[in-house]
């Protein structure tokens, strides 16, 4: 059954008791990263092994997601900022004890290319703030493993 977080401001980024960072590089450029994440959400199952669904809501100002092993949210956008920031908030969800949620990926050049840094905020009680914290190793590998997937789509030569 799904459950409503409690609604945070983009500033819970930096407030939220469970902050995990994570960063990485990829060879396209700021726009071409911004558009997949951003503007072509259907993709997020091409690239992000996680994401069994991903889905526009409210005209564009929300997102259904579904991953793997059957969590589900369904987010706010929070900021859009061509090249620069995505961010979402999570409104319901399926996940026991989480009581806020949000992500945000920042992007800036580097080089010809894009450093990616993704912000996972959250907040609940000890032992999910335990349980989050003891997932930051597969979190981090499955962000670099997206990262790595969607750079290749990106960066992609076209064949003839």
């Amino acid at each position: 059954m799904a459950r409503r977080l409690r609604p945070v401001g983009v500033d819970f980024i930096e407030t939220a008791p469970v902050r995990l960072v994570f960063s990485a590089g990829t060879a396209a450029p700021p726009e071409a990263v911004y558009r997949a994440l951003a503007e072509d959400v259907t993709g997020w199952p091409r690239w992000f092994r996680a994401v069994t669904l991903a889905r526009p809501t409210h005209g564009g100002a929300g997102r259904e997601v579904r991953l793997m092993g059957g969590v589900r949210f369904q987010e706010t956008i929070m900021a859009a900022d061509p090249e620069l920031r995505y961010a979402y908030r999570v409104d319901e969800t399926n996940v026991p004890g989480v009581h806020a949620l949000l992500e945000e990926w920042r992007l800036a050049p580097e080089g010809a290319g894009t450093r990616v840094q993704w912000t996972f905020a959250a907040a609940g009680p000890t032992p999910f703030r335990l349980a989050l914290t003891a997932a930051r190793p597969g979190l981090g590998h499955s962000f670099r493993d997206a990262l790595r997937t969607l750079d290749r789509r990106l960066t992609a030569s076209p064949t003839p």
